[in-house]
């Protein structure tokens, strides 16, 4: 019977399955795959897991559905992570919850889905608040992985759920969501429940099984969602590789303020600094720093805070930049003081950084000269070229507000507040476009391209605004937080001013 599904310590047979070549490697278990595989075999602490192949998907986009076997040996290999965690998947006493995480052989990202905290049901979290001693952290849990399971699997607007919840926070007075209780999550969720079953006329899944499944095929599905196909038209990858899927022990960084999540760069993505550039969150999960809808800490304050595990992460991170001859672009958990890598990828650039990275690597012996010329194509020259703002011009210009500056170059054009209305007028109506959101997300990306630059209220370096705005070279500023978007009276307030929709404003990428 064909082989569907590797555990993340079979590297080896993975490569002996494609002849040899880690390239073919990527293209069997993806990107992040690959990845969780090599740190694995190198010894780098990986939660236990295992990936369904692509091929697994491009047969599931054949037939609509999942290839004979595969979900045996899908079944097979997660009663196998249940022996080496010793928990057990949908048990309330010692339970097992995993992640469903997309990853193609090309980095594509924030553009598929993902979902965390399956598992989890109506019991299961009960046991878990038991089992923890922390109500809180497993009330929390469920409500995100009903949030996402809604959003993911059947399409849910986010506001769906993000309505509910900024009402409770208002009601109780709260400004961030390290201010709920555990008594706050359980109520709110009972509440995304009734919206669940309200939009999609079913209770939300009991059967952790069936949980798994609708994760692991939204996940295939996702691979020719629009957001996927638009970004890749947009970087001429192809329709034919198909998308992993990796099935991942969940680890928590939101059981406390001695827990936390983060995204890094082992150096400056922006302006190819050699400094390791990053943002991290305690008592959050990973999916808080990428969306950016909570506004971080830079990783350097991690030494402070957790000092031990800053020296280890920084051990780590440059093993990984040496083994890879490249700039990496990780993401890891901070489960009770323990860290955990949960990915390793080579990161999205700026074409300064692409240069300066690539001269830099070649002095400090890790690539050749040749190797180096070689990562600088024509479209990487023709991007440093992009305008700059006048310095005279600039002195003189009226300062709405300051973020952190994502993405080089100026830009100046009419702000819109969505993804469709940013592409319709940079199309149809032939407009220079701002795009102006709170925060950015996957469904975002065909405003993005379309757009001249983006600006947003939330986030930092390591959202994802931030990292696509990079990869296309587009001008960005993130986390301008003196900027209030009221999305229903299409206008933006900064202090005493309001702008409204069709206005024009400049944004610069080089100073935020």
């Amino acid at each position: 019977m064909k082989k569907w599904v590797y555990f993340f310590d079979e590297a080896a047979a993975a490569e002996k399955s494609v002849g040899g070549s880690w390239d073919g490697v990527r293209g069997l278990l993806g990107g992040k795959g690959a990845g969780l595989f090599d740190m694995t075999r190198a010894g780098v602490p990986v939660p236990p897991g295992f990936t369904l192949t692509t091929q697994a998907c491009n047969e599931f986009r054949r037939t609509g559905k999942f290839p004979p076997g595969m979900w045996g040996q899908a079944l097979a290999a997660l009663k196998q992570v249940e022996k080496r965690t010793g928990k057990k998947f949908g048990s309330s006493s010692n339970p097992l919850l995993v992640s469903c995480r997309s990853g193609a052989k090309f980095s594509m990202p924030g553009m598929m889905n993902t979902i965390l905290n399956i598992g989890l049901n109506d019991e299961v979290v009960e046991g878990l608040s038991r089992l923890t001693n922390n109500p809180r952290f497993a009330w929390d849990s469920y409500r995100r992985l009903i949030e996402m399971f809604g959003a993911t699997v059947f399409g849910l607007d986010d506001e769906v759920f993000e309505h509910p919840m900024g009402e409770h926070k208002k009601k109780k007075g709260y400004q961030l969501d390290t201010e709920m209780t555990a008594e706050d999550w359980k109520a709110l969720v009972g509440i995304f429940k009734v919206e669940y079953k309200k939009h999609i006329g079913e209770d939300f899944p009991q059967d952790v099984y069936k949980q798994l499944e609708l994760a692991t095929q939204a996940v295939f599905e996702s691979w020719m969602g629009k957001r996927a196909v638009d970004y890749r038209r947009a970087t001429g990858i192809s329709d034919d590789l198909g998308t992993a899927v990796n099935i991942v022990t969940m680890v928590f960084g939101n059981m406390g303020f001695d827990s936390g999540t983060g995204v890094a760069f082992t150096r400056n993505p922006s302006t190819g600094e050699k400094t390791m550039m990053g943002e991290y969150l305690l008592n959050a999960q990973g999916e808080d720093v990428v969306a950016g809808i909570r506004n971080a800490d830079p990783i350097a304050n991690l030494s402070t805070h957790m000092p031990k595990v800053y020296e280890q992460f920084m051990k780590i991170t440059s093993r990984l930049e040496k083994h890879y001859t490249d700039m990496q672009d990780v993401e890891f958990t901070i489960e009770r003081g323990k860290l955990w890598m949960l990915q390793t990828r080579n990161g999205k650039r700026t074409a300064k950084a692409i240069v300066k990275i690539a001269v830099d690597m070649a002095n400090e012996g890790l690539i050749s000269k040749a190797d180096a010329v070689r990562r600088v194509t024509p479209d990487d020259v023709d991007t440093l070229l992009h305008p700059q703002f006048d310095d005279a011009a600039r002195k003189k210009s009226e300062v709405l507000a300051k973020g952190v500056n994502a993405s080089p170059g100026a830009a100046v054009g009419q702000i819109y507040f969505d993804a469709d209305t940013a592409e319709k007028m940079a199309k149809e109506g032939k407009q220079d476009v701002i795009m102006v959101r709170p925060f950015t997300k996957p469904d975002d990306v065909h405003g993005m391209i379309a757009s001249k630059g983006i600006l947003t209220s939330e986030g930092g370096a390591t959202s994802h605004a931030a990292v696509v705005a990079r990869q296309f070279g587009i001008p960005a500023v993130v986390g301008a937080s003196a900027m209030k978007i009221d999305m229903e009276r299409r206008l933006m307030i900064i202090g005493e001013k309001t702008i409204t929709e069709g206005e024009w404003m400049s944004v610069d990428g080089a100073t935020g």
